[in-house]
Order: C-alpha cells, then structure tokens, then sequence
C-alpha cells in the first residue's frame, strides 16, 4: 500500500496540474514557447554549492557538467558519467527534482553528471537536437574509460532509449547501463489501456498527450510519430544494453512501459521491469518513502561488479 504522504502528494498534484488549456492549440504553443524563451536553465542552488559545474553550447543547445567539489579525482581507468535526459513531456525544462536525483546517484557511483538541456517543443522538434546529442554522449564516453550510464524519466527516458538504439545502430561507444522511469516510449497513444490509465492518474494530463506528442514528433501524423526517434518503444529492441525500468500504476505512462517490458522479452533484450502498486508517474523522483528503495535499487544496478580475488 502506498505510503501517507504519497497519498497526500497524490490528492496535491491533483489540483495544481501545471498545464496551459488544451482547447486552444495555437494559445498552448505561443505561451509553451514564450515560458521556455524566458528560461535559462541551470541548476538549483542547493546543487550548484556542492558541485563544480562546466557549461558548454557547442551542439546547439546547453550542457551541464556537474562534479562533487570534494570528490577526489578519478584514477586512471575509473572516471564514470551519468547522462541524463530530463523529463517535462519534451515542452518544459528540468526542474530541482532532475538535477537532485541525478547528482545523487552519480554520487554513489563515484561519478561525474551530463546533463543536456535539450531543445523544447513546440518550437523544436526531436531531430533539432538528436544528431547534438549523439555527438555529445560520444565526446562523454570518450572522457569516461570506466563506463556511461544513460538515464532518464518520462520524456527524457524516451529520449534516452531513442539515443541508446541510435547508438547501438552507429556501432561507436555505448552506454553500460540504461535506468528508465516512466519513460514515454510510445507517443502514438495506442498502447492498449491508455484511457484506462489515464482514469487513474491524478497528475498527467490525457489532453495533453497527443498535443506535446505531435509537438515533439513535428507531425500529427500516425508514422512520423511512430519512428524510432519519436517511440522508441516501437523500435527494434535487440542488441541494447541492460536496463532497469520504473513505473507506477496511477500512471498513464503505464501502459507504453508495459508493452515495452513485453516486447523486450521477445527481443531478447535484458529489461527488468519494476511496477508501484498504487504508486504515481515518476515516483522515483518525488519526496516519497517509496522513492528511496527505488534509488537504493538503481544504485545497486549500476554499481559495476566486485572482483572476483583469484584463491590462493
């Protein structure tokens, strides 16, 4: 059962959903347009005081790279990176909460963060920034001999499988682990039990779905927003990197991570799947008792493996 003040967070999100109407197209992209215009992206000061942080605009679009100010340096051979893709339906920046979980688990895993502030639909698509962020994770991996561990949550962890496939097919670097919490994988909205999910969730908005879809996409048409790119979860699944994924119930993300998970073992690919009872869209990241046994669990995923000492 999931805990009190997830209870208490479940009724809250339900009467500030931060959504402009939906009714009005053309008034949701102007104001989308003008809110992320006016924003310059960095991280909260709680974060900013405990880390170094190197900005870079080479690709087109800011990246972050954040490192504990007491971490000693890294031994040759051991430097690590968490790339993280930050959610927002692809139309908002990362929040407090991404820059938090983030520099969190890089910390535990003795590592450095990358993190992209990819550019926002509606007034960019998914192919203004994808071929950047190919080049960026590849310039990471070169500086990170002891592995890349690429994460994200509901729209960045679709972009994050998207870029994994990308990857893979490129043949060059690929990340040693992928972490996926709620990722939106399936922008069609055709995932079986979509409305269903929608009926249980109290946070996202189902209006808003095929809006900020066809936003990212750059199309309402059905194969554009069908393409890997777009719905990865549609996309081949062989070859890729083991992956921990997260979702709730009261999520209407639920129903793309589900036919994910089912379409991982059919491909073969190593996907484990963990679903919260109860639990709401990216429950990993919220101030939640549940949200801290799914960080101990991602830890232990991406912790790289103890030695075996040769007997004797």
């Amino acid at each position: 059962m999931p805990s009190l003040r997830h209870a208490f967070l479940s009724r809250l999100l339900g009467t500030i959903r931060s959504n402009y109407p939906a009714g009005d197209v053309a008034a949701l992209r102007t104001n989308l347009i003008r809110d992320n215009r006016a924003v310059q992206e960095m991280a909260p000061v709680d974060v900013r005081r405990q880390h170094v942080v190197h900005v870079t605009a080479e690709h087109g679009f800011p990246v972050s790279t954040l490192r504990r100010r007491n971490a000693r340096e890294a031994q040759p051979g051991a430097a690590r990176t968490v790339f993280y893709l930050h959610g927002g339906a692809f139309v908002k920046p990362a929040a407090a909460a991404h820059w938090r979980f983030a520099t969190r688990l890089a910390e535990e895993l003795d590592a450095d963060v990358v993190l992209p502030s990819y550019l926002l639909a509606p007034e960019f698509t998914v192919e203004d920034s994808f071929e950047g962020m190919l080049r960026v994770f590849a310039e990471v991996a070169a500086r990170s001999p002891g592995g890349v561990v690429l994460a994200g949550d509901s729209a960045g962890g679709g972009y994050a499988l998207a870029l994994a496939q990308a990857l893979r097919d490129a043949g060059g670097p690929q990340p040693e682990r992928l972490v996926l919490i709620a990722p939106w994988v399936d922008l069609t909205g055709h995932a079986p039990g979509t409305a269903e999910a929608a009926a249980r969730d109290p946070w996202l908005s189902y209006a808003h779905l095929p809006l900020y879809a066809a936003f990212w996409a750059g199309s309402e048409d059905l194969d554009v927003l069908a393409a890997p790119r777009a719905s990865p979860g549609l996309g081949d699944l062989r070859g890729l990197p083991p992956a921990l994924m997260f979702c709730g119930t009261r999520d209407l993300i639920q129903p793309g991570c589900d036919a994910l998970a089912l379409r991982a073992r059919e491909a073969g690919w190593d996907l484990e799947y963990v679903v919260g009872p109860g639990l709401l869209h990216v429950y990993p990241l919220l101030p939640v008792p549940e949200a801290r046994d799914a960080f101990d669990r991602v830890v232990d995923f991406c912790l790289p493996p103890v030695p075996v000492q040769p007997r004797g």
